[in-house]
């Protein structure tokens, strides 16, 4: 088969690789029909973070079930399916407390598994791990795009919004307006916030956070003090922030923003913290929590996708690029050139 290929930093090739097949009774093989570019990618694209060359990639597959293990009892071929970014058992203590990212039988889905963006990926714990679409919607190409961001972006902008405490009638503040953040606003936006201010370093992609929701935008600009805008609008600050960056310069911001006794629910990579030297002593000082860390999309992923089914959800635009699988080396370059916000891969 055909799937992305990591050879070091700017350089994803598709090669040729072998094909995954079924090794455990509890495995499922999925012919991968949808999948993503992840702003996660970039940091081994950019040669932020090691990552072997040579390794297969991608983590968001949607596709059909070609074969099942004698074990499964979900789904069966021919059924349509979408997988959160990490594979879970579904019933180690963890996963019953929905926190799959933490399951002790998790896996990942590059290396023998497939890496999601090839033709085919390889679901150990199928039953635990794989979303099963109805029958109704497999093939309705509008619904899948919307479905698609439940494998990672759209549950982690709901995890950032869930840890922050948003709830209705509240108001927030949402740091970044990458895909996570966009998905946080439309978040904050289905758990009832009343007012979302939606900061960011991008003007068009501001106005795609009004669109989705945000009741004010703030363009962060070098010469402005961001956090002294988003405290003027907001009558000095908010009780829940949604930190979606990872970056210590967005910590700040979001500690600097939000009122005692608040909530920052942080759901950005880490990056560049610990040589910043991020100071705890704010959150302290203010009895600010701080909750998230990554996202147990798994979790979320059936209330997700019944609001998804139902019209009330729709993450696809989200999606600004749309590749095949020769394209994917493209669609990193376009991600990090910051020239497209997350593309979409069709192989």
């Amino acid at each position: 088969m055909r799937a992305a290929v990591f050879h070091g930093p700017g350089d994803v090739r598709i090669e040729e690789v072998p094909k995954p097949e079924i090794e455990d009774p509890g495995d499922a093989l999925i012919r991968v029909t949808h999948t993503a570019v992840c702003g996660s990618d970039l940091w081994f694209y950019n040669g932020d973070t090691d990552r072997e060359d040579g390794s297969r990639v991608g983590h968001e597959p949607m596709g059909i079930v070609e074969e099942v293990g004698e074990d499964v009892t979900s789904v069966r071929p021919g059924d349509r399916v979408f997988a959160p970014f990490v594979i879970s058992c579904g019933e180690c203590e963890f996963c019953r407390k929905g926190l799959h990212t933490s399951c002790v039988n998790g896996d990942a889905w590059s290396g023998a598994n497939g890496g999601a963006q090839g033709e085919f990926v390889r679901a150990p714990h199928a039953d635990g791990t794989l979303v099963r679409v109805p029958d109704r919607y497999a093939d309705d190409g509008d619904v899948l795009e919307s479905v698609l961001p439940l494998t990672d972006v759209m549950g982690t902008g709901h995890h950032a919004a869930v840890s922050a405490g948003v709830e209705a009638g509240g108001e927030c503040v949402v740091i970044g307006d990458g895909a996570v953040g966009l998905c946080g606003v439309l978040a904050a936006r289905r758990l009832g916030a009343r007012r979302i201010v939606a900061v960011g370093h991008h003007a068009g992609r501001l106005d795609l956070a009004a669109d989705l929701g945000a009741t004010d935008t703030v363009l962060g600009e070098d010469d402005v003090d961001t956090v002294e805008r988003v405290r003027e609008a907001t009558d000095g600050g908010v009780d829940h922030v949604l930190e979606c960056v990872g970056a210590a310069s967005s910590m700040r911001q979001a500690v600097e923003i939000c009122r005692p006794g608040g909530t920052v629910g942080y759901v950005g990579v880490p990056h560049g913290v610990d040589e910043a030297g991020l100071e705890l002593y704010e959150f302290f000082g203010d009895n600010i929590a701080l909750r998230g860390g990554i996202a147990p999309v798994r979790a979320y992923a059936d209330d997700l996708l019944a609001d998804v089914l139902g019209g009330t959800l729709d993450p696809s635009p989200v999606f600004d690029m749309e590749v095949d699988l020769d394209g994917v080396p493209d669609g990193y370059q376009a991600m990090a050139d910051r020239e497209a916000l997350k593309v979409l891969v069709k192989p």
